[in-house]
């Protein structure tokens, strides 16, 4: 089989491995929410996700600034919502109130959980070492919600790029040592 060069602008559609994510910050009265999909498991318990914001978003500097956010985990069903918030800026717009999203009030952290969600991940950032030059934030899950109705076989929604979008599908279990 011969194989062709790839371009690599497209690099990020192969790799992307994870669901996009609402992050939902929350400054000086005001709360944003925005789409999400650089981010990495890092660690297990506690749990530990990476996670890079554009010093260019709205919610970089709150996040910079206040070191905690949600990270609220949509479905397919909230795809258009997920969009919205990914193509505006909190800077000129309320997105809760746009996009039909209610915000609740998170245990542990100023930022509200997104009650639309399946599931919501408190967190603190707990290191900012490569911020300046990555804009890589460590985050620490402090407590992580899910709503029991949709826990089953959730279908969350995965960025290709460009506006693409996969869908998850079908689980499949294999032999396992990880408890």
């Amino acid at each position: 089989m011969a194989k062709r060069a790839f371009p690599l602008s497209k690099v990020y559609g192969l790799l992307e491995p994870g669901p996009v994510v609402l992050l939902t910050t929350a400054r000086k009265g005001q709360a944003n929410v925005m789409a999400l999909s650089w981010l990495t498991m890092m660690e297990f318990e506690p749990p530990l996700v990476g996670c890079i914001v554009s010093g260019r978003d709205f919610s970089f500097a709150a996040l910079k600034a206040t070191r905690q956010c949600v990270l609220n985990i949509p479905t397919a069903e909230l795809a258009s919502q997920v969009v919205g918030c990914g193509n505006t800026s909190g800077r000129q717009v309320d997105k809760f109130a746009s996009f039909g999203l209610t915000p609740v009030a998170a245990s542990l952290v100023e930022a509200p959980l997104i009650a639309e969600c399946y599931a919501n991940l408190e967190c603190r950032v707990v290191d900012t070492r490569l911020v300046n030059r990555y804009n890589f934030f460590v985050l620490e899950v402090l407590k992580a919600w899910m709503d029991p109705a949709r826990k089953d076989q959730p279908r969350t929604l995965h960025h290709r790029g460009r506006g693409a979008f996969m869908v998850a599908g079908e689980t499949i279990t294999l032999p396992s040592r990880m408890k």
